[in-house]
């Protein structure tokens, strides 16, 4: 690698291994593919030997020797604890309040942490279709800890959803209390420019700032007011290790990098 590696991190890289750092051993992780599949497996690598992986198709104690490149690849089931159905998934782990750590992402996300990935435009007539919810609405329902991954631009963070697929910390002006959710919301929202944390009033605001990047470049980038935590400090870099593992081990073929 270049005697200067930090030169050459990329924004994925960077996001991946700032979600790592929030997962602690023994964790049981709901994961989605994509980064935040790179973020648990570079966690398991570095700190967390004992993070409890687990899979929306059924895969309980995952230990894919590649990336998988969905949520059905084969990869999932060698060394798996176990495989069950997608129904025990959500109902015997998820919903019965087992997972501790829940990843999503979206194609909107609003000051308040709700996640689109239902459509863009009128529900009636879209300008765009999305996958729709999957396991999304029920992971930010029901997981006790919720990260989301987003790369930030103004389309992506936005005043107001077209429409709210996974609760935030307010939905129409209504908390998660008074919506009857008893889980505490999106904890983070980490970024390629930097993280984001919530307020005492659900509002998402700006509490870590990636080298190289500046207020003024986050500021443009997003859709609403940018809101700055009390203590805003510079987000740590991935080392030597986590690169070398991120490029050589994990995702050798770019497939999410």
């Amino acid at each position: 690698m270049d005697s200067n590696p930090l030169l050459e991190i990329r924004p994925s890289e960077r996001m991946a291994y700032r979600a790592s750092l929030e997962l602690r051993d023994q964790d049981i992780v709901f994961v989605g593919i994509g980064l935040p599949n790179l973020a648990c497996n570079l966690a398991l690598a570095l700190h967390a030997p004992h993070l409890m992986m687990i899979y929306e198709s059924g895969a309980v104690g995952a230990l894919p020797e590649r990336l998988p490149v969905s949520i059905g690849d084969p990869a999932l089931v060698t060394n798996s604890l176990a495989i069950v159905s997608q129904a025990d998934i959500f109902q015997c782990f998820l919903q019965k309040g087992y997972i501790q750590v829940g990843f999503l992402g979206g194609a909107q996300i609003d000051p308040y942490g709700c996640l689109n990935t239902t459509v863009i435009g009128d529900y009636r007539a879209p300008k765009v279709r999305l996958p729709g919810s999957g396991g999304a609405c029920e992971i930010a329902t029901h997981a006790k800890r919720l990260l989301i991954v987003m790369r930030l631009s103004k389309k992506a963070f936005v005043p107001q959803c077209d429409f709210v697929t996974s609760p935030g910390h307010r939905f129409k002006g209504k908390t998660r209390q008074e919506l009857g959710l008893s889980t505490q919301g999106p904890e983070l929202v980490i970024t390629d420019k930097g993280v984001f944390n919530f307020n005492d009033a659900g509002h998402m605001q700006l509490c870590e700032i990636y080298p190289g990047s500046t207020l003024e470049d986050i500021r443009a980038n997003c859709g609403f007011e940018v809101l700055l935590a009390p203590q805003l400090k510079e987000a740590c870099s991935p080392g030597d290790n986590a690169i070398n593992l991120l490029r050589k081990k994990l995702d050798p073929d770019n497939l999410y990098l």
